[in-house]
């Protein structure tokens, strides 16, 4: 169904069936049970720590199980993040936290798969790009740099690729 169908048909419902139809809805899909948890009651900061204690938990779990080390669990949260329209400074600290965290694992317990690299590339790529598309350059411009700085010092094989993505951005506003 296309969106003006759908405006077409909710312009014939009545008050009374057009709530039972929203009703119905929340009731269902959890999704929908979401977005309106978040439309009246953001809590945005709240909703960060808890994505930042699932990240922190992937790499150093506090318990005696081996750490995951998945990267999309921070993935997902980024996704759902985007999908709420959450504040675009707090995505973008959410998104830079977790390339920081997986560096951190890392520095303490080298990794040799190639595709941790690749993917931590990929993670600063979107968040630099995220970052300079909503005007956050002068906030988080430091931190991609100090990311920069340990993907060079810890001699990821693709440090390289990081400083040409930044000097990409570093002459525009």
């Amino acid at each position: 169904m296309s969106k003006r169908a759908l405006v077409k048909y909710l312009q014939t419902l009545k008050k009374d069936e057009l709530e039972t139809q929203v009703l119905e809805l929340y009731d269902k899909f959890l999704p929908i049970r979401t977005y309106y948890s978040f439309v009246f009651n953001p809590k945005e900061d709240k909703l960060i720590e808890e994505a930042k204690k699932k990240v922190l938990k992937e790499y150093f779990p506090q318990t005696k199980r081996k750490a995951k080390a998945r990267r999309s669990v921070a993935q997902k949260a980024i996704k759902h993040f985007s999908t709420l329209e959450l504040d675009p400074s707090l995505l973008a600290d959410f998104m830079l936290f977790n390339i920081e965290t997986a560096m951190r694992f890392n520095a303490r317990k080298e990794v040799r798969q190639e595709a941790f690299f690749k993917s931590v590339y990929n993670s600063f790529v979107e968040a630099s790009e995220f970052v300079l598309r909503n005007g956050l350059k002068g906030i988080y411009w430091e931190r991609l740099n100090r990311i920069l700085d340990e993907a060079e010092r810890q001699r990821w094989f693709n440090a390289s690729a990081f400083e040409l993505k930044l000097g990409e951005f570093s002459d525009l506003s």
